[in-house]
């Protein structure tokens, strides 16, 4: 197609506020575009000029993640102790401590930057598009490719993805909570606004990152990225995104390992400095304590942890929108979920038409059901694209062949919505009076007719008995009208029934009993009818806990319904505000709630839960909501995924453990011994090197099998539980230590170098071989393999720690040979540790402490504005951080907008 003749813009970019006031005409003049839109070529130019419609970036970068391993306090510390270490003229403790600094940026560095590496993977396979107007042809580009003069088509579900000045618009309702706090929603008009006008009363702009809640529209961009008003405010907020569960347990943690660090560190200090000890000596091993108490490599440990999980996730077809998310997901324990495509196939047939009365035969009910369509006739025929699922079946019949859309001309239509749950149309037939078509939810459009007959209701109830989803369909004469709106909607006539049927999915039981087996709890929230849900529940042998309607739930206190809410199986019947408060409550009741969908009327509820989940083939707001994306709708891939979180959280507290017991004791021994001995137990760079190498051994947990109980319910933070286990296991290791100590000096009469060295590899392999026995409840390998991988690791670094005091190296790193009978003797030592922590082990899990406790209530975490914003500013994201200059900053995910159409009031 030849290039649009596109005037130049006399103005570019226009601030919105101006084209708010200014007529149609002018906007689009002003922005050089017309409303067949831009040129392909036009629009290249000016995405070169202004730069991506983006206010993130996703790009994984090196120096990024290079700044954040230097920004680490432990990393810090031991850069001070290297500095003083030099500066005091210990070179070789100086050179020793920058080596192990090399090394522990370098394993931190390249595991999160493979982590990076696959969140920028992720969010590259999330996309988000939008039906643009180029060469005056409608196609999808990515969100990020649109420019000023885009002109753009929008239904109901759409987020605006920038700021735009309204072409036309029918029967528009957008929710701008998300900018304004204003819970209505606003109507939309071209109209120009009169007059000095704040941003919410702005009724002829759509603004970026609202969502259109009714009608559908045609708008102009006028402003996109950072210069949109919602792009300002994902600029301010930064690339950081709101924590997660996992992240706050993450710090509680650390917080306990600052105490545990400051109050020992300090002890040690004091105590040497009482004995008359150097004062630089002295700060130097307290830094070093200091340092070796903590797990250097956590975060390491958790991206790795993390990466390799989204990678097992991605291949269970299951995306997860922040790599932490897969912890939540994990934590999971109570399911909300709809009803179509999870416990049904989603292939919605139709079956049949059944008239209220003689007066209609089942073709003509079927013609008013045809007619009741939103989207063109022609096109319905033609191709269900961009229909509702119940349309789409509707027009699939074969009894939809014989309809023919040239005797009919359409009017006016009322798009369908999630209050009203009907669709009105005004039309008429070969130029005969006009009539007015409603199709809708039978309790909503019985409610406009008159009485109901007994006989029609029985029919009614004989379906939702059968399992059936059935739309009502209603008419009455319309002379005189030109248009119609939900006033309109009144004194109808029933027609009849339209019945469809969703079969219950072949694997969804299996499904269901996976999600049991993990401990979750099933719950079905749907728009649907009470007993159409129930039957579907029955046929899969579903045993309901009861069934609460929307008028119950409605009619309910905040205290009531939490209590209904834990007992009942099925919410039917409800509405978007309902789901969100039926969450809400649930989470107050102690469990971790998920909630899937994939509707427009499920955003709030995806926002209210822990952890939303939604599906590639979900309405745009649905996909926006959700923190896990599954490119299955199926119950046994969630189920996947849960398990993979518990895997990935089931390893990360295996190293939190490890490390802290082993740690704590290791520097307890030191700091007891520093005060006892006349010279330090361990140089500072022999105790940074000893810790180094048990983390690098641990690099290789993330990779580690899992014991199948382990997977059977959550596993939450505990930080009490932690400590526990550390003052247990970190003693039962300084004991060791202590034997060793007197080994040594007694049995030995090692010099201090001997000493060191002595110590040195004992503690190397005890700590290290005693990953076999803390990573599992079970007696380790007889009834518990680790895999392959943390075998290797482990022996490979008792190898490098054995051998380093007798290497060529043992002189620079301050270490004496030992003789061959210490080898005996650590044998002997090392196999009486290993039973010997068995035996704790067991005794530490069989007391009432470490029992699972029932749940408790807990308060609502808050998901205030600036969660909502970060999360809706990802799909405005671009790979390329350069362009993003052109708009005021930086950005961060890509994503998919798409028209779509809501599911029908027949439920989901």
């Amino acid at each position: 197609m030849p290039e649009l003749d596109i005037r130049e813009p006399r103005s570019l970019p226009l601030a919105i506020a101006d084209a708010a006031h200014q007529p149609v005409e002018e906007v689009v003049e002003r922005l050089g575009s017309s409303t067949d839109g831009l040129g392909s070529s036009e629009a290249a130019r000016r995405l070169a000029e202004l730069g991506p419609n983006a206010v993130r970036t996703h790009q994984a970068s090196g120096w990024a993640v290079l700044g954040r391993q230097l920004r680490s306090p432990i990393l810090i510390l031991l850069l001070i102790t290297a500095g003083l270490s030099l500066f005091l003229g210990d070179a070789t403790n100086s050179i020793v401590i920058g080596v192990i600094l090399l090394v522990s940026v370098g394993l931190g560095f390249s595991n999160e930057f493979r982590a990076e590496r696959a969140a920028e993977a992720l969010h590259s396979r999330v996309t988000h598009r939008a039906v643009v107007v180029r060469d005056a042809t409608p196609q999808e580009v990515d969100v990020t490719a649109l420019v000023p003069g885009d002109v753009v088509h929008l239904a109901i579900g759409a987020i605006i993805p920038a700021d735009m000045r309204l072409l036309s618009a029918k029967d528009l309702l957008c929710d701008e909570s998300i900018l304004t706090g204003e819970s209505m929603p606003v109507s939309k008009d071209p109209a120009p606004v009169p007059g000095a006008a704040a941003l919410g009363d702005l009724t002829s702009c759509l603004f970026m990152g609202t969502v259109i809640q009714a009608g559908n529209c045609t708008g102009l961009v006028v402003a996109t990225g950072g210069r949109a008003e919602f792009g300002r405010i994902a600029l301010g907020l930064g690339e950081r995104q709101p924590q997660t569960e996992f992240q706050l347990g993450l710090q509680r943690f650390s917080f306990l390992l600052l105490q545990v660090a400051i109050g020992l560190t300090s002890l040690i200090f004091i105590a040497n400095l009482l004995l008359q000890r150097p004062v630089i000596e002295s700060l130097l091993f307290s830094l070093a304590i200091a340092v070796g108490i903590t797990p250097q490599l956590l975060p390491a440990i958790v991206s790795t942890s993390l990466a390799t999980g989204t990678r097992q996730l991605a291949k269970r077809k299951v995306l997860v929108k922040r790599l932490v998310c897969i912890e939540d997901l994990g934590d999971m324990d109570v399911l909300v979920t709809d009803k179509t495509g999870t416990l049904t196939e989603g292939r919605i047939s139709f079956t049949s038409a059944l008239p209220a009365g003689p007066g209609i035969s089942a073709g003509e009910l079927l013609t008013l059901g045809l007619l009741a369509t939103e989207a063109d006739y022609v096109e319905s025929q033609a191709s269900p694209v961009g229909l509702n699922p119940l349309d789409a079946a509707l027009w699939a019949s074969a009894a939809a062949a014989a309809f023919a859309p040239a005797r009919y001309e359409r009017l006016d239509v009322i798009d369908f919505d999630h209050l009203r749950r009907r669709t009105s149309v005004l039309v008429s037939e070969a130029g005969a009076a006009a009539r007015m078509v409603t199709k809708g939810s039978p309790e909503d459009v019985l409610a406009l007719c008159g009485a109901t007959p007994a006989s029609v209701q029985a029919m009614l109830d004989e379906q939702f008995d059968a399992g059936s989803r059935v739309v009502a369909v209603a008419t009455r004469a319309a002379d005189g009208l030109t248009a119609i709106g939900p006033a309109d909607e009144k004194d109808l006539v029933l027609a009849g029934f339209l019945i469809f049927l969703d079969r219950p999915k072949a694997t969804a039981r299996a499904s269901l009993d996976r999600l049991e087996e993990l401990g979750i709890t099933v719950k079905i929230a749907t728009g649907d009818n009470a007993k159409v849900a129930e039957k579907v529940c029955d046929e899969l042998g579903v045993l309901s806990g009861g069934t609460l309607t929307g008028a119950t739930v409605e009619a309910m206190s905040d205290a009531e319904l939490a209590a209904a809410a834990r007992e009942a199986s099925i919410f039917a019947r409800v509405s978007p505000e309902q789901k969100a408060r039926i969450i809400r409550l649930l989470r107050q009741s102690g469990g971790s709630v998920g909630f899937m969908g994939d509707g427009v009327n499920d955003a709030l509820a995806l926002h209210a839960a822990d952890i939303g989940i939604s599906v590639d083939s979900a309405t745009d707001v649905a996909k926006d909501a959700a923190d896990v994306v599954l490119l299955d709708k199926d119950l046994g891939v969630l189920a996947e995924g849960v398990m993979e979180g518990r895997r990935i959280f089931a390893n990360t507290i295996k190293y939190v453990l490890m490390g802290t017991s082993s740690n704590f004791g290791n520097m307890f021994s030191a700091a007891t011994a520093s005060v006892v001995l006349s010279f330090l137990p361990m140089l500072p760079g022999q105790i940074l090197l000893n810790n180094l190498l048990y983390d690098a051994g641990q690099l290789a947990i993330p990779g580690d099998r899992v014991d199948k109980e382990q997977l059977l319910a959550p596993s939450h933070w505990d930080i009490g539980f932690i400590r526990r286990f550390m003052f247990l296991f970190g003693p039962i290791s300084s004991l060791f230590d202590f034997a060793t100590f007197a080994l040594m000096l007694f049995a030995f009469d090692a010099v201090p170098g001997e000493f060191r060295a002595g110590w040195f590899i004992e503690s190397i392999v005890t700590q290290t071989l005693i990953i076999f026995v803390i990573r599992t409840r079970r007696v380790p390998f007889f009834r518990s393999r680790p895999s392959l991988g943390l075998v290797g690791a482990s022996l490979g670094v008792v190898a490098l720690g054995v051998y380093l005091p007798l290497s060529p190296l043992a002189g620079v790193l301050g270490f004496d040979p030992l003789p061959v009978p210490f080898f005996l003797a650590l044998l002997g030592m090392g196999a009486v540790y290993l039973v010997l922590v068995e035996l704790a082990k067991l005794w530490f899990y069989a007391r009432a402490a470490q029992q699972p406790v029932p749940l408790r209530p807990r308060a609502v975490p808050r998901r205030g504005t600036t969660h909502h914003i970060a999360r809706r500013a990802a799909r405005f994201s671009t790979a390329k951080a350069g362009p993003l200059l052109h708009n005021r900053g930086p950005g961060r995910r890509r994503g998919r907008i798409r028209a779509q159409r809501p599911s029908h009031p027949g439920g989901s």
